[in-house]
């Protein structure tokens, strides 16, 4: 028997007792990318908070399994932002309401939930497709499963409600939404517990064709930005996206009962995954940052061209770190001028070596290490 099925849907319940220091981990290290993003330029915020919203279309995406081309979703999102960027070229078209779908939710933050909110999201998502029915509930009499395995040898992991009970039921979680916010009547004031909450309600509904797993990661991130007051540099997918096979299977066990405990515990964990990423990269941005204001005035153009290339992998690292071989390709320069330049590097401090001998000598940028 599902959720849905049982006497006491939806009056979830659960327990955070055990979930009290990450939940506080949770808000700390969101204050400490708060204060390390003070630290950086208007562009540089910019360029960070268009890095996490493309990250978070991408991955919502992945989750699915399906693949929007990343160039055309920043294209999206930059002209949403309304930074100057023409679409016209732009081959994927699901990946145009993609960006859009991606700003809208950041922008619609303090919005109560609506109907007619939802179905433009739909839209957003699914309007590029000729096979789905976009905007609307689904109204198909066959069951609405979710089912993984070849098949002739199908395995059901949940069957939503039937569609003539999604009106009703859709009503019913968008008043809880909007009950839940911080001016409504029961409000939950932990953004994270009510971002579980809210998740694990829609899909329980599963009210579309298609679509649902991104909109209701949608509604999570809706529910975080909302009880906190403002957006939040964060990518939710990317750290489910990291473990799919976990979040599913958390998602599967849930949707068995309404006392969602272990569910909560998952959410807050991913969540505080999420988190530590965002950190990280924040951080690794003020590094960045401070290095070309140190260093900046003091490099040619080929030595800032492979400083960057190594910045562009982000906090993970140059993998293997900078040689040689390595520098003249990113330079297109001869040997010559690249042991000439990485030795200047080195000089400065803008180079410390990772190991030396011969060939294998390799350079890091000083923060990295």
């Amino acid at each position: 028997m599902y959720n849905w099925q049982q006497t006491d849907w939806p009056h979830f319940t659960y327990s955070l007792e055990t979930l009290q220091r990450d939940l506080l981990l949770f808000v700390e290290k969101m204050g400490r990318v708060s204060g390390a993003i003070e630290a950086l330029s208007d562009e540089s915020h910019q360029d960070i908070t268009i890095q996490f919203i493309l990250e978070e279309a991408i991955k919502t995406s992945a989750i699915e399994g399906e693949f929007p081309h990343r160039n055309d979703v920043l294209s999206s999102i930059r002209k949403n932002l309304g930074i100057h960027e023409t679409t016209e070229y732009i081959k994927d078209k699901s990946a145009l309401g993609l960006g859009e779908l991606m700003i809208d939710i950041r922008n619609s933050f303090k919005d109560p939930l609506t109907k007619e909110k939802l179905f433009a999201w739909h839209v957003l998502l699914m309007g590029a497709s000729d096979q789905i029915e976009a905007g609307k509930w689904r109204t198909h009499e066959d069951p609405m499963v979710v089912v993984s395995g070849p098949i002739h040898r199908r395995t059901i992991h949940f069957e939503a409600p039937p569609s003539n009970l999604v009106p009703t039921m859709m009503d019913e979680f968008i008043n809880w939404f909007n009950q839940t916010a911080p001016n409504g009547r029961r409000p939950i004031f932990n953004p994270i517990e009510r971002a579980a909450v809210a998740h694990l309600y829609f899909e329980s509904i599963h009210p579309f064709e298609d679509g649902n797993g991104r909109i209701g990661r949608a509604l999570a991130e809706k529910a975080i930005t909302q009880t906190l007051g403002r957006p939040v540099l964060l990518s939710l997918s990317s750290a489910i996206e990291a473990n799919k096979k976990q979040y599913y299977q958390a998602l599967e066990s849930a949707q068995r009962s309404n006392e969602i405990t272990e569910w909560i515990e998952y959410f807050v964990r991913t969540a505080l995954q999420a988190q530590e990423q965002a950190e990280n990269y924040v951080l690794f941005t003020v590094q960045v940052a401070r290095y070309f204001d140190k260093f900046s005035n003091q490099l040619n153009d080929r030595q800032k061209a492979v400083v960057r290339r190594m910045t562009d992998e982000g906090p993970a690292g140059f993998v293997g770190g900078m040689n040689a071989k390595k520098y003249m390709t990113i330079a297109k320069t001869s040997k010559a001028s690249a042991t000439r330049d990485l030795q200047e590097m080195l000089d400065l401090g803008a180079f410390v070596i990772g190991n030396k001998g011969g060939r294998s000598t390799t350079y890091y940028l000083p923060f990295s290490q």
